[in-house]
Order: C-alpha cells, then sequence, then structure tokens
C-alpha cells in the first residue's frame, strides 16, 4: 500500500486548513499552495473534489476561500482517502470464486491487511495529525548558549 501523491497533497493542504481552523476564516488556494509547496491548480482540483465529498466547504467573495466542513478532530485520514480514492472495500469476481485453498488464503490476509490499515487510518484525525507536527516542532528547538 502506497499513499499517492493526490492524497499526499490533499492531507498537508487540509492540515494547514486544520491549523488555521480557529480563527474562522476560509484560506485561499494560494495561501495553502504556498505554505505546503503545492501547485495551485493541482491544489484547486483536489479542494473541488473534496468540496463534493463534504471535507471541506467554500465560500464565495472577496474574503471568499475554503473552510473544513467539520471539526479538524471530526475528520479522520480514512474519511479523506475514501473522499479522493474511493477505499470501499470492493471484492472481486476473483475474491468472491477463489479458485484454490492457496487463493482463498491469499485473499483472506490481504482482506485481513486492508482491515488493519483501515482501522489505523480511521484512529488518526487531522487534529491528531497537527498535534504531532506541534510537539515533534517543540522538540526540534534548540537553544544556543
Amino acid at each position: 500500500m502506497e499513499l499517492s501523491c493526490k492524497s499526499e497533497y490533499a492531507i498537508l493542504a487540509l492540515l494547514e486548513m486544520a491549523s488555521h481552523y480557529e480563527n474562522g476564516e476560509p484560506m485561499q488556494i494560494r495561501q495553502i499552495a504556498t505554505q505546503q509547496k503545492i501547485p495551485d491548480r493541482y491544489l484547486e482540483q483536489l479542494l473541488a473534489t473534496l468540496r463534493r465529498g463534504g471535507i471541506v466547504k467554500s465560500q464565495r467573495g472577496s474574503k471568499g476561500g475554503y473552510l473544513l466542513a467539520r471539526e479538524p478532530w471530526k475528520i479522520s485520514i480514512f474519511d479523506i482517502l475514501e473522499c479522493l480514492e474511493g477505499l470501499d472495500v470492493q471484492t472481486t469476481e476473483q475474491d468472491s470464486n477463489p479458485t484454490s485453498l492457496d487463493n482463498t488464503l491469499v485473499a483472506e490476509i490481504w482482506q485481513e491487511a486492508r482491515q488493519a490499515a483501515n482501522s489505523v487510518l480511521q484512529n488518526y484525525s487531522l487534529q491528531d495529525l497537527c498535534e504531532k507536527r506541534d510537539s515533534r516542532k517543540q522538540l526540534d528547538i534548540m537553544y544556543y548558549i
């Protein structure tokens, strides 16, 4: 399993938005793109997808931009990936009609791995990522005498 570039950019953008959630003001694409080093046009497409998925909402006007649709602690990483990648568990024809005992065992293990990964992704929210980032920033501070 690998995190796609699309998902990574989306999580970074949402992390930036979560950091500014408390002030209640929408963030413009340009702001997010600059802070997280994401191409503007690509970010625009990602945010449109996330808006359709109910993760963010947009606000028009001179002070418009994008806001999180829910509190950061109510948006799991699984929600984000599901919106972008469609992580719903689909069984293929091969999974439903295994050709041998070996195929059945492999399918069962793969299903177990998917469930474990989904469980981990459901247990982490944007708020959790913000807190982890902030605590690591504190560890990186060095004092020189």
